[in-house]
């Protein structure tokens, strides 16, 4: 299968109030490794933000993400592609911190959360074809999803 994504980058900002290790525990859940770049930033009071950051290329490492994700929340994202990609054919998809770090994927509306934005393979790079391509790609986990 060709790759939808040309990379996928995976974020979440874990803060001084928060337990690190659970943070770095639900992220490489999702990624399925704990090979991931870290990074520290200060908050505008002057506490340290820690960053998680992985990008990941591969097909064959991608895909298990989206698996994790499930069937209702794939489902969810069918429902709502056009806003979740842009022009320049990004997917953007924010999933809740606290119910990540419970074990569960849950799309957010506010602003705690691990963001994944992926570059969608489009030829020629239009908003359509990528949302075209990210349906596609949706819709081939079907079957996996009920393996």
């Amino acid at each position: 299968m060709q790759g939808t994504f040309h990379w996928l980058r995976v974020n979440v900002f874990c803060y001084a109030t928060e337990n690190e290790e659970v943070i770095h525990d639900a992220m490489a859940e999702l990624l399925g490794t704990d090979e991931f770049e870290y990074d520290t930033a200060d908050s505008e009071h002057g506490n340290r933000i820690l960053i998680f950051s992985g990008e990941l290329s591969k097909q064959k490492e991608i895909m298990p993400i989206f698996l994790k994700l499930g069937k209702e929340l794939t489902d969810d994202l069918k429902g709502c592609l056009e806003e979740r990609i842009d022009e320049d054919c990004v997917f953007y998809l924010r999933l809740d911190k606290q119910e990540l770090v419970q074990g569960r994927y849950v799309i957010a509306h506010h602003g705690d959360v691990l963001s994944i934005t992926g570059k969608i393979v489009s030829h020629p790079a239009k908003k359509e074809i990528a949302a075209e391509n990210m349906m596609g790609f949706l819709n081939s986990l079907e079957h996996q999803h009920n393996i």
